[in-house]
């Protein structure tokens, strides 16, 4: 199994991943040397020693921001998804941000559109890490200069971890990206932080999953912050047609994704915790951002 894995591996690599690079210090330091706070922020050597915080979008994050906000604000942040939605991501104002689903490049959703609103609201240095089949969508976002573009890859790799390590590392393949935590994490390696704390990262969906009595899957996924009724409209649309052995099995990815990140993680020497309560992620070791 796992040899006919890798050999998979290999060959979605050579058909969809594209080449993607981090920019050297001083390339990034050169980089729109107009903006005097967007150039002393990437001159910097990345990551390198610090502490990353994800922030997925799981209820428990509004804890986290209430009761842990000071030591959020030690770090620096990566957020994902709707995030710039709410009145946090500007109090917060974090370092990095993710956008994985083809929705945010593709949909003309009212909240599609708000999102980019937000995004070219953002005044502070910012890396918006998007997957390379999105990059021609880049002009379209009409970002603000001090917004700096990164790419991966959504190539999943699965097989050896010989074989998956390098192309890990090289950005042409990921631990299978169930959901946006998976390239997040990844990207956070890659920049090179030592150190990487997950917050938000609920996935209690087997609690709230359920069949009504017309037999539809039902898949509640509560935020931090409150859903519109037309996000939640495109969710239900998205669940349509969909049957209970779907909706585990994909879960079953993500879980185990993580155990193929702990993997690559310690083999880079990059710590990562779980700092989220009630978490259902059993693949790092638990502990409290304080």
């Amino acid at each position: 199994m796992k040899l006919t894995d890798t050999l998979l591996t290999l060959a979605k690599v050579t058909l969809r991943s594209r080449p993607v690079r981090r920019p050297k210090n001083r390339e990034l330091a050169e980089a729109r040397p107009k903006n005097r706070e967007l150039a002393e922020a990437q001159s910097g050597k990345r990551g390198e020693g610090r502490t990353l915080v994800v922030m997925g979008n799981g209820p428990s994050l509004r804890h986290t921001i209430d009761e842990e906000g000071e030591a959020l604000r030690r770090h620096d942040l990566m957020a994902v998804n709707f995030a710039a939605l709410t009145p946090d991501f500007f109090a917060l104002r974090p370092r990095h941000y993710v956008l994985a689903d083809p929705h945010f490049f593709r949909s003309t959703h009212a909240n599609v559109a708000a999102l980019r609103d937000a995004l070219r609201r953002v005044d502070w240095p910012m890396t918006l890490h998007i997957p390379v089949s999105a990059k021609g969508s880049v002009a379209a976002l009409r970002l603000p200069e001090n917004i700096e573009i990164r790419c991966f890859n959504m190539t999943p790799g699965e097989g050896y971890d010989a074989v998956c390590h390098p192309l890990y590392a090289a950005g042409l393949a990921m631990p299978r990206p169930r959901n946006v935590l998976i390239p997040a994490i990844m990207e956070g390696i890659r920049e090179g932080y030592g150190r990487i704390f997950i917050t938000g990262a609920d996935h209690t969906w087997p609690h709230t999953l359920y069949v009504d009595d017309r037999n539809r899957v039902v898949s509640v996924q509560p935020h931090f912050y409150e859903d519109n009724k037309k996000e939640l409209d495109r969710v239900a649309e998205e669940y349509a047609g969909l049957h209970v052995h779907d909706v585990l099995g994909s879960m079953t990815v993500a879980f185990r994704s993580y155990h193929a990140i702990r993997r690559y993680a310690d083999k880079k020497g990059v710590e990562i915790l779980n700092a989220t309560p009630g978490s259902l992620i059993d693949a790092f070791t638990r502990q409290s951002l304080s």
